[in-house]
C-alpha cells in the first residue's frame, strides 16, 4: 500500500479498493470496443459521484468488463453496483440500440450477479498475525 492510496474522509483514513467483474446478460459476446470505451467514461463518472475513483477498466472479451476501482467506506458496495449497472445499461443500449437488439429481445445488459474482491495490500493469514500480535506486548 502506497501513501498516495491512503485517503481521509472527516474522522476516518482507509484504503479501499476493489476489483469488479460485470457480465453481460446470458454471457452473450455483445461488447464491442466503442461500447467498452463508452462503458469506461460512465464508469469513471459514477466512480467520482460516489466519492471513489476508476482506476483501471478493461474488457479482454466481449462478455464482461473488469474494473479496478477506490470507493470511500460511506459508499455501499453493493448500491454502487447497481447504480453502475443500471446508469451504464440504460445509456449503452440507448446508444448502441441496434446493435444490442441483435442479441436482447428485452431491455438488459449486464446479468443480475457480479464478482468483486477487496485488493488489500495483505493476505488474510498477514493482517491475522498482526492483530493476534497486539496483544502480545
Amino acid at each position: 500500500m502506497t501513501k498516495s492510496s491512503i485517503k481521509t474522509l472527516n474522522h476516518c483514513t482507509y484504503a479501499l479498493s476493489y476489483h469488479l467483474v460485470l457480465v453481460t446478460k446470458y454471457r452473450r459476446k455483445v461488447l464491442s470496443d466503442a461500447m467498452v470505451k463508452r462503458f469506461k467514461e460512465m464508469a469513471k463518472v459514477r466512480c467520482e459521484a460516489w466519492g471513489g475513483e476508476l482506476i483501471e477498466c478493461e474488457s479482454d472479451n466481449c462478455d464482461h468488463v473488469h474494473l479496478l476501482i477506490e470507493l470511500p467506506p460511506t459508499a455501499a458496495l453493493s448500491d454502487f453496483v447497481n447504480a453502475l449497472k443500471t446508469g451504464t445499461s440504460r445509456i449503452l443500449r440507448k446508444e448502441f440500440g441496434e446493435q444490442l437488439s441483435r442479441f436482447y429481445t428485452k431491455p438488459v445488459l449486464w446479468s443480475r450477479s457480479y464478482f468483486v474482491s477487496s485488493t488489500g495490500g495483505a493476505n488474510i493469514d498477514t493482517v491475522k498475525n498482526y492483530v493476534a500480535s497486539q496483544g502480545q506486548g
